[in-house]
């Protein structure tokens, strides 16, 4: 562990949380600020799921996992959908203007994309590879299955404000703690994260990372609608006002916060590795 630095700056703005010292800035949000996050979320993505629904309606009652590979066992079975093939195929169709609104937004790049600075992260990755994937899948373990230290996880970002229960409770909503599927939770986040990172190509549109990217947006559609139907059935099944939407605006950011921060604060340190200075401005 790093000596603490007596030199450091200390005045009004300068907040300790969990561990971290750091100064507050404009760009720090209040929680007055984060707390209407809370109950915003992916309009669009549902809407979207809703009209593949009426497209191609699914053919049991199972989440859109995204897998890849069928077992044997299930051969005989009809193949699940593809919800970013559906979306490919009928987004100029009369109807399906929400389609073609979701498939513009998540190929058209903005400007302040930076691919060189894209493909330097992706280096830095593999460069550690061994030690990324042991510290990833301990936080995708963790995040599972223990609750004490998915806490101690989450709030290395400084994004701290948000609450892994609510975090925890949408798992709990859709059995991600029993041990069946955290392991296939696993394998599924491992997989996305390998295709992300394994070129420039397979983040740009149309690469194995971002068609998995946009098949996993759809899933969390799926995810938030099937909790809300349950819970406008039974109140008493999910607490909005507890914990807000399901995976709504401000537990996303804090997740993928965390789950990036959490890789050269945590992850890495605890494992021997520090990265040059270089390494982490890239």
């Amino acid at each position: 562990m790093a000596w603490p630095n007596p030199f450091r700056q200390k005045d009004v703005n300068t907040r300790k949380a969990w561990g971290y010292t750091f100064q507050w800035s404009p760009n720090h949000f209040s929680e007055e600020q984060l707390h209407p996050m809370r109950y915003s979320y992916d309009v669009l993505g549902e809407q979207c799921l809703n009209r593949l629904d009426e497209i191609s309606p699914p053919v049991s009652g199972k989440l859109p996992r995204n897998r890849t590979k069928i077992s044997k066992e299930k051969e005989a079975t009809p193949p699940e959908r593809d919800l970013y093939a559906l979306i490919k195929d009928h987004r100029h169709e009369e109807g399906n203007e929400k389609l073609l609104e979701l498939w513009n937004e998540v190929t058209d790049m903005p400007d302040w994309v930076d691919w060189d600075q894209i493909a330097r992260g992706q280096e830095v990755f593999y460069r550690y590879a061994g030690g990324a994937l042991t510290a990833v899948c301990i936080f995708v373990t963790i995040g599972i299955v223990n609750t004490t230290d998915m806490l101690q996880l989450t709030y290395q970002s400084l994004l701290g404000g948000m609450g892994a229960s609510r975090i925890t409770e949408v798992l709990a909503r859709t059995g991600g703690f029993s041990t069946k599927v955290a392991k296939h939770r696993l394998y599924e986040t491992t997989q996305l994260i390998l295709q992300v990172t394994k070129s420039l190509d397979s983040i740009k549109p149309g690469g194995a990372g971002q068609q998995s990217s946009v098949r996993v947006r759809l899933l969390h559609a799926a995810v938030r609608r099937r909790i809300m139907k349950l819970a406008a059935e039974k109140p008493s099944y999910y607490s909005v006002e507890e914990y807000g939407i399901p995976i709504n605006d401000l537990d996303s950011i804090g997740t993928i916060s965390s789950f990036s921060a959490t890789l050269i604060w945590l992850g890495f340190p605890r494992q021997g590795i520090f990265l040059r200075q270089q390494e982490v401005e890239e």
